[in-house]
């Protein structure tokens, strides 16, 4: 799967923005020239220089260095409710699937509950209650991203349910577990993968709404959606402040979905093979036996 996605270029640039997204999460804050929560009343607002590559904040504190040590918030944020996200959402799915219609009515109205809440006020709201922190916050976007994980997963887990080598599967006597692991999860993976991979970019903008609006962090820490909104406050006197983190921003958010789209051609497009020959009817033949194999 990985090497048919590289066939598109556009996945080919998105591996390389992510590639330097990553480098920057793992290595940013041992990179960053200045402590980003240095300040220095004598270089408040000044522009690019040798010196300061983004020129420096309203308190004098380097834009470049609170980029760098900026990355690694941003990014393990999106992650974490990602994965919490995921974890609600797939496990459900599955079982609303395997275990009979009382599971099934369970977690379908309760997804349903969560799709009617709204992000921001419900992030809003964990974060009141739980505490200011992007943790917080976070938790309280994956959970209300399950329900894409869930539809997916639920969808493409019925599809294989239905089939027919997994119904004489079970026929032959083959267990519920036996079905998941060998057909059920190979089939899901990669709609799941898509899905993860939109829903990281979605949580990226997320964070970075939240922490613009100054939710779920506390200052003076440094993260993409706060350097974006500390930029734009002083937009006359520094108009190129926000610039950087904004096309970080989109970059990563674009390199996502790029990635989602390739993985979705290359696991909904047939593999071409030359008709006619020997080899054709030689493969043909060998992907009937691995059918069988499977199903026995």
């Amino acid at each position: 799967m990985f090497t048919a996605i590289l066939r598109y270029r556009s996945a080919q640039l998105a591996l390389a923005v992510l590639g330097l997204v990553v480098l920057l999460a793992i290595v940013g804050p041992w990179l960053a020239p200045f402590d980003p929560l240095e300040q220095d009343s004598t270089a408040i607002l000044s522009g690019p220089s040798a010196q300061h590559w983004l020129g420096t904040d309203n308190v004098g504190r380097d834009v470049f260095s609170r980029l760098l040590a900026g990355s690694t918030v941003s990014v393990l944020s999106a992650l974490q409710s990602v994965l919490v996200g995921f974890l609600l959402g797939v496990i459900p799915g599955f079982l609303s699937v395997y275990l009979g219609r009382g599971v099934e009515w369970f977690t379908l109205r309760l997804m349903d509950a969560l799709i009617t809440l709204p992000f921001l006020v419900f992030a809003v709201a964990m974060t009141a209650l739980l505490g200011n922190g992007l943790t917080q916050a976070m938790f309280a976007v994956g959970i209300l991203i399950a329900p894409a994980f869930y539809r997916v997963t639920r969808a493409a887990a019925l599809t294989v349910a239905n089939s027919q080598y997994v119904e004489a599967a079970a026929l032959m006597g083959a267990t519920t577990r036996w079905i998941v692991l060998r057909h059920a999860v190979r089939k899901v993976a990669p709609a799941v993968g898509v899905t993860f991979a939109t829903m990281t970019g979605a949580s990226l903008v997320i964070v970075s709404s939240l922490t613009f609006l100054g939710i779920g962090v506390v200052p003076p820490d440094p993260t993409w959606g706060g350097l974006l909104a500390g930029g734009l406050q002083f937009l006359y006197q520094a108009p190129w402040s926000p610039v950087v983190p904004a096309l970080l921003i989109v970059a990563t958010v674009w390199a996502l979905n790029a990635i989602a789209d390739a993985l979705r051609d290359a696991s909904s497009t047939p593999r071409r093979r030359p008709s006619g020959d020997k080899q054709d009817l030689n493969e043909q033949g060998q992907d009937k036996q691995e059918k069988i194999a499977d199903v026995v």
